[in-house]
């Protein structure tokens, strides 16, 4: 019984840090996302700072870029949504198997105590060995 518990602890051990890693990468993911979004707003934002005279030609190529930056943002934060959804999904899982896994620890604890127990009455259950003698002397 006390293997079984032991496996059951290894398992519930590497499925905990499977969740923790996999909750680490999606909250990388996440903040990468979020600085791509980020570094697309500062350039869609420095596309008009230009001082100066600007002819029609060059404004509307910069109004054209303007308009795919800002797509591209909203396809950003569209991922972002999905990336952050993901990353509480991540968080939850992580938070079960971090349950799980003490639970399994906390099972092989009661059974190390169980079986110290039980040995300890089959212990007190055995005659003395000079109170054996005592009686045969008697």
């Amino acid at each position: 019984m006390t293997g079984t518990l032991a496996r059951l602890v290894r398992v519930r051990h590497v499925q905990h840090a499977l969740a923790v890693a996999e909750s680490l990468s999606a909250q990388a993911e996440a903040n990468s996302i979020a600085h791509n979004a980020t570094r697309l707003a500062r350039v869609r934002a420095d596309l008009f700072r230009q001082e100066g005279v600007t002819m029609g030609s060059n404004f509307a190529a910069y109004r054209e870029l303007a308009d795919r930056l800002e797509r591209a943002g909203r396809q950003l934060d569209g991922a972002l949504y999905d990336a952050r959804r993901k990353v509480d999904e991540k968080q939850d899982l992580r938070i079960i198997a971090n349950r799980e896994k003490e639970i399994a620890e906390r099972l092989k604890e009661r059974a190390r105590a169980d079986a110290e127990d039980r040995m300890e009455v089959r212990l007190a259950a055995l005659p003395s060995y000079r109170r054996m003698q005592k009686r045969g002397n008697e």
